[in-house]
């Protein structure tokens, strides 16, 4: 069996290592003309680190992260809401990581060339179409660069792993349109700066209309500093009269819109304002979803991660489900008779439970404990408690981690 995958993202690369080590060939094929480290922060939880262990990327991944240690949600004052360790302090047999986005894709690919050879992933190469037959898929690939006639494969599945805009997805789906938004803009960077609590520590603050995601991802050029992420989220239109921007993570955004914003925060031991004027270079992206579907596999192809299921990034969950995805698909391809029976119990088991996180996330996921806190007490308050008692706290936050699929129990297991 050959693989052809479309989208050499985490879930595509992901899915090529795990194929290969159930013995299935793949070839990931990728429009960028290189692998670059795009994007800034983001968290993989256990259970998706639990796959990447399986498949020995514990050493390269301390390398270049940090084992996340502890989670507190703040309001914007500062105030603590909520605070729970996490990973292998949280008892997880396995470990929460923080990462910069391009080091875990880069990671990743550099394991797929080793394994898989060098030939296993193509770059600079656009989709231009495909169709399949009983026996298989042929599928059409475009020089993205120059246009040109490229080269036609054949395979027995294709996947799309294409992102948010896919090309796979809009074939079966031409009527899609433009994701959801709902009015936020989300401003993402990332620079050296001293290191606040243990190192290894995340926050999220705010409330409702503006929220603030701070935590390192790497080590820094001393002891005392860390490769420090933040991220804010404003609302700052009406989804319904406005037109989102366009969506790409490769998208400068301009530091003078977002600092007033920043200062909007209060962080213990951490000036917001003073961080972000730090930093030489933020990115600015329309916090975007799309509904889920009605399916995701026909016939012999289906799709994959954000070209499956875009959802918010609140609650860590994006590439973890991408590479849960990813384990999935390879263990019904590996084990049924039919390549068409494999992606319809891969879309069995993974379409309702990707869908309830892309419901859950618009309503913000465990960030609702931070909203819920501000609707109640928009000044602050002496106690929490008084706020919300410690079983609401507990079933907001430890209620979304079990319909996600990351609670003690279900990863420990």
């Amino acid at each position: 069996m050959t693989v052809l995958i479309v989208g050499g993202g985490i879930g595509g690369l992901t899915l090529a290592l795990m194929l290969h080590r159930k013995g299935i060939r793949s070839v990931v094929y990728e429009q960028a003309p290189q692998i670059r480290e795009v994007g800034v922060g983001i968290n993989v939880l256990p259970h998706a680190i639990k796959e990447l262990a399986a498949l020995d990327l514990l050493p390269a991944l301390d390398a270049v992260a940090l084992r996340t240690k502890e989670l507190i949600y703040i309001n914007r004052l500062g105030q603590k809401i909520w605070a729970e360790p996490r990973g292998l302090d949280g008892g997880f047999d396995y470990p929460q990581f923080s990462i910069h986005r391009g080091r875990l894709q880069k990671l990743v690919h550099d394991a797929v060339i080793e394994r898989l050879g060098p030939d296993a992933v193509r770059t600079g190469l656009r989709l231009g179409g495909f169709f399949q037959d009983e026996g298989g898929v042929t599928a059409h690939f475009v020089d993205s660069r120059f246009g040109k006639s490229s080269e036609t494969v054949r395979g027995e599945v294709l996947v799309g792993a294409d992102g948010i805009h896919s090309v796979v997805r809009r074939y079966f789906y031409p009527e899609q349109g433009r994701p959801s938004w709902q009015g936020v803009l989300l401003w993402r960077g990332a620079t050296e700066w001293p290191k606040f609590l243990t190192g290894r520590s995340m926050y999220i603050g705010g409330g409702m209309g503006a929220k603030l995601a701070l935590y390192p991802i790497a080590p820094g050029s001393t002891p005392e500093t860390r490769l420090t992420n933040w991220a804010i989220g404003i609302r700052v239109a009406d989804p319904a009269a406005t037109t989102p921007p366009v969506d790409s993570w490769s998208r400068t955004g301009r530091m003078d819109e977002v600092v007033p914003y920043a200062a909007r925060f209060k962080v213990p031991g951490v000036d917001v304002e003073a961080l972000v004027r730090a930093t030489s270079t933020c990115w600015e992206y329309p916090m975007c979803d799309r509904d889920p579907l009605p399916r995701w596999s026909f016939g012999r192809v289906t799709l994959l991660g954000d070209a499956a299921h875009p959802m918010y990034p609140v609650g860590s969950n994006g590439a973890a489900q991408a590479i849960l995805d990813a384990r999935c698909l390879s263990d019904m391809l590996a084990r049924s008779e039919h390549p068409m029976l494999a992606l319809s119990l891969y879309e069995e088991d993974r379409l309702p439970k990707t869908a309830e996180i892309v419901r859950l996330n618009r309503t913000g996921g465990p960030e609702r404990v931070i909203d819920e806190v501000e609707r109640r007490a928009p000044s602050g308050f002496d106690y929490i408690e008084q706020v919300m008692s410690p079983a609401e706290r507990d079933m907001i936050v430890k209620g979304y981690a079990g319909k996600a699929g990351f609670a003690l129990t279900q990863v420990n297991r």
